[in-house]
């Protein structure tokens, strides 16, 4: 691989009750949880994360579940929908399964040329499935009600809700390498060859819609994804040299990252593909423990006595 942006590498959204979330997105939606750890910056918050076997890049959705957490709402300057990429004729499954468990979802619609289907998860989070015009061949997390021929291959896209787009569409071309993929009235997408998935952001701008309200529901940041620790930083320099304020290098266990915000409101992760889900417990052993930074692993009792249980 270059020294590229590999398109989409996480996804990190805000939720509510954890228990909620944790069955909504493993038994509903099949995915695997990976990794149940803490918020770096408030240790008595979980953060979940979901993905596929591996906790392959282009998978990743992480939540920071709030108890408490007020409902937020979506709109400018926020990435508002992610788009999960699904096969061919599984619409018809996950209408059911939708139905089955009350998930409010939407009627298949089409955008781009393809196909996709509206759903929302408990705390209201904007989602989508959707069928990709080139097949998706990411081998799938499958679960004993989700099988591979339905279930989802990782992320497809995420939709940027702008007021202006042009300057944030400038940093998707000039910085990250994107291009123009095609347009339909004040909606743009833009994608990467540098990776088949996850390669794909959206952007809606219509200074009309309120500026988004975070909260429960809403997306914190979106993460996108480079090799290691020299390709990162070479997009700090790239970064900086446009005059945008970024932070140093953080070690996030199982990624290195930079953070910024880009013009249109919208925070963006710069992230790494290594040391990956498996430096502390073995693939086969994901997301079946509590795993605490090592800064947070003297108050192990006090943590676990106020999180929530999650069984």
């Amino acid at each position: 691989m270059e020294d590229r942006i590999l398109g989409i590498h996480h996804i990190t959204a805000i939720a509510g009750s954890a228990k909620k979330n944790l069955d909504f997105y493993t038994n509903v939606l099949g995915l695997r949880l990976l990794k149940k750890t803490v918020n770096f910056d408030d240790p008595g918050t979980y953060h979940l994360y979901y993905g596929d076997e591996e906790g392959s890049p282009g998978t990743i959705l992480t939540f920071f579940p709030y108890e408490t957490a007020r409902r937020g709402k979506a709109g400018t300057g926020m990435a508002t929908h992610i788009g999960y990429a699904v096969p061919e004729g599984s619409f018809d499954f996950w209408m059911k399964r939708f139905e089955e468990n009350n998930v409010d979802f939407g009627r298949p619609s089409e955008k781009f040329g393809e196909q996709y289907l509206p759903f929302r998860d408990p705390d209201g989070l904007f989602l989508e499935l959707v069928i990709p015009k080139n097949a998706d061949n990411r081998k799938p997390w499958e679960t004993d009600e989700v099988k591979a021929d339905v279930a989802t291959k990782g992320f497809h896209s995420v939709t940027l809700t702008l007021q202006k787009a042009d300057k944030t569409a400038a940093i998707l071309t000039d910085i990250f390498g994107y291009t123009l993929q095609d347009q339909t009235g004040s909606s743009y997408r833009y994608s990467t060859d540098a990776v088949e998935g996850a390669n794909i952001i959206d952007i809606v701008e219509n200074p009309s819609i309120d500026r988004a309200v975070g909260g429960a529901g809403t997306n914190h940041h979106i993460a996108f994804r480079v090799k290691n620790e020299e390709v990162l930083m070479k997009f700090r320099e790239k970064v900086a040299s446009r005059g945008y304020n970024i932070t140093e290098k953080i070690d996030r266990n199982y990624f290195y990252s930079l953070y910024f915000r880009e013009p249109g409101g919208v925070l963006f992760e710069i992230a790494t593909d290594n040391p990956g889900f498996a430096i502390d417990e073995s693939v086969a052993e994901l997301g079946k423990k509590l795993l605490l930074p090592p800064q947070y692993e003297p108050q192990r009792a006090q943590i676990e006595a106020v999180l929530p249980r999650l069984d």
